[in-house]
């Protein structure tokens, strides 16, 4: 005689007894980006010392496209930051190097379906920014109770193209 399993929808109070669900359910914890991401944040919980921790959170960013109109540059001095795509897209990616505490010439790529990407500390980088729906990524980033934000209007803006 097989045992059997009977599969199940997988829900947050069913996994419950063995981890957490990464999901964009409910309404968004924050809108950032301008009001183009809805911001599901700390979806789980991974233990990293007394200081600070890592932490899981879900991101919901509005597609955009080529051009692409860059204003708005950020970095996080107290931790790096992954950007895991949960679909197969490709989304855009934005990068500056440090000049004096301000960004300098920005730089972009393009990543292919399979690629995520994780910002060294202190990097400067663009918004999330995917170029197809839906544009849900896992992240991984710093949780902690000091600020882990700056961020820099680009006056005049850069202009991406393909």
């Amino acid at each position: 005689m097989t045992r059997q399993i009977k599969v199940e929808p997988l829900t947050a109070a069913a996994f419950a007894p063995f981890g957490d669900v990464l999901d964009t359910s409910g309404d968004a914890d924050k809108i950032i980006n301008a009001g183009l991401c809805g911001r599901y944040h700390d979806r789980a919980v991974l233990d990293f010392g007394p200081e600070g921790r890592a932490g899981i959170s879900i991101f919901n960013a509005e597609a955009r496209s080529l051009p692409y109109t860059l204003d708005l540059l950020e970095r996080h001095p107290d931790g790096s930051q992954a950007f895991l795509p949960m679909t197969a897209a490709p989304f855009l990616v934005i990068v500056a190097p440090d000049a004096g505490g301000r960004p300098g010439t920005p730089k972009a790529f393009q990543t292919n379906p399979l690629q995520g990407i994780n910002f060294h500390r202190g990097t400067w980088h663009g918004v999330l920014t995917p170029l197809s729906e839906p544009g849900v990524f896992a992240v991984v980033d710093r949780i902690g109770t000091t600020p882990n934000l700056e961020e820099i209007s680009l006056d005049p803006p850069y202009l991406v193209v393909p």
